[in-house]
């Protein structure tokens, strides 16, 4: 994938690139300064402009995408004129900052190497040449470790900044976690007490309206105790659920017994064999509706935990008078004896804190008939 520089990076790689236009500039006004030119001044001038100017465009625009491929282009050149002694040396730097120390030794050493040899053929090179070959070598080892140096320092730097990244994710994990457990136990502690203690307040309530004994404003009073105790009940779920809702997650609208076809039919897709027997009287109070959805949602979800592909009976039964009858019945599947319900604890536990909560009763496990029966009655109006 071609990764485009940033406006910074251009600005670099040009002012690098001055650095070795401004070092071939030195090395050539050294040469011009001999009294033995090889070739004439303007002869010279126009080489360097031509071989220097190639050098350098090179160097700008593939220094940091392919500095090795660079570098072994520029190799066998790099002797020709001043301008380009510099961009191989340049060119080295590139493969020392962004290659590794073993790509960085092998191109460095081949570049040694073809400088030596290139020197030993010239038999016309004069003995005063050595001591400019010798510069050349130290300018080219100079500008490799100093490349290595500088990379090595990107490298601690990229490493100390994904440290405290990590760090940082780690405290906001712990934090969330820390405030996580803290918000269940207040909401645990909040169901055991509370909606103990409000429960009995309605069963009592509930008794003491229907005494045939009792005058009649006690009876009514009774009565408006018992609702405002449910009504409260069904308060502190809500304030539970939202307790134990993730507060990073946005809030959903809530399902309703409208949209349990659908369930079933999710279910069915996915290689469920379920059947739903809904003789329900009549449609039942939206709180009630969403609390059925969520009980069938649970019992279908253990079953394709524990029996998948078990034939699944749902069945909701009953009416204002009678209350609201859940019932997820499935196969159990063969193998060892099984226990109530294996391994599905959380969700059961949740789904019977929301069923104490509306003042109704839960039960689970094997029946004698080799199946497993997951049972909910619910009060009509809560």
């Amino acid at each position: 994938m071609r990764i485009r520089r940033t406006a910074r990076e251009w600005a670099t790689d040009l002012a690098v690139t001055g650095v070795g236009v401004l070092l071939g500039a030195f090395l050539l006004l050294g040469e011009l300064s001999d009294s033995e030119l090889r070739m004439p001044l303007t002869e010279r001038l126009a080489w360097e402009a031509f071989v220097g100017g190639a050098a350098s465009l090179a160097v700008l625009l593939f220094r940091r995408s392919r500095p090795v491929a660079l570098a072994l282009v520029m190799i066998p050149f790099g002797l020709n004129s001043s301008l380009s002694i510099a961009m191989t040396a340049l060119a080295m730097f590139g493969v020392a900052v962004h290659r590794s120390w073993r790509v960085t030794a092998a191109v460095g050493g081949t570049n040694a190497a073809v400088i030596v040899t290139l020197f030993s053929l010239d038999s016309s090179a004069p003995p005063e040449r050595l001591e400019g070959i010798l510069v050349i070598l130290l300018m080219n080892a100079v500008l490799l470790v100093t490349g290595m140096l500088v990379r090595s320092q990107r490298q601690l730097v990229g490493s100390l900044r994904e440290r405290a990244r990590q760090a940082e994710e780690e405290q906001r994990l712990r934090v969330e976690e820390a405030r996580h457990l803290e918000r269940e136990r207040i909401a645990r502690e909040m169901h055991d007490v509370l909606a103990h203690r409000i429960s009995l307040l309605a069963v009592h309530a509930g008794a003491l309206e229907y005494r045939q004994d009792a005058p009649e404003s006690e009876r009514r009073a009774a009565g408006v105790i018992r609702q405002c105790a449910y009504e409260a009940m069904e308060d502190l779920r809500e304030v539970l659920g939202m307790l134990r809702q993730d507060p990073a997650d946005p809030e959903r609208p809530q399902p309703t017994l409208a949209d349990l076809p659908r369930l079933i039919e999710e279910s069915r897709a996915a290689g469920a064999d379920i059947a739903l027997d809904d003789r329900l009287e009549q449609e039942p109070p939206p709180r009630i509706g969403r609390h059925v959805y969520r009980i069938v949602q649970e019992g279908l979800t253990n079953v394709r935990k524990h029996a998948p592909g078990a034939g699944t009976r749902v069945a909701l039964g009953g009416g204002p008078a009678t209350g609201v009858t859940v019932e997820v019945r499935n196969a159990l599947p063969p193998g060892p004896a099984h226990s109530p319900m294996p391994g599905a604890g959380a969700g059961l536990i949740g789904l019977r804190e929301r069923i104490d909560l509306l003042g109704g009763r839960l039960e689970h496990g094997p029946t004698q008939e080799a199946d497993h029966l997951l049972r909910a009655w619910l009060p009509w109006s809560r």
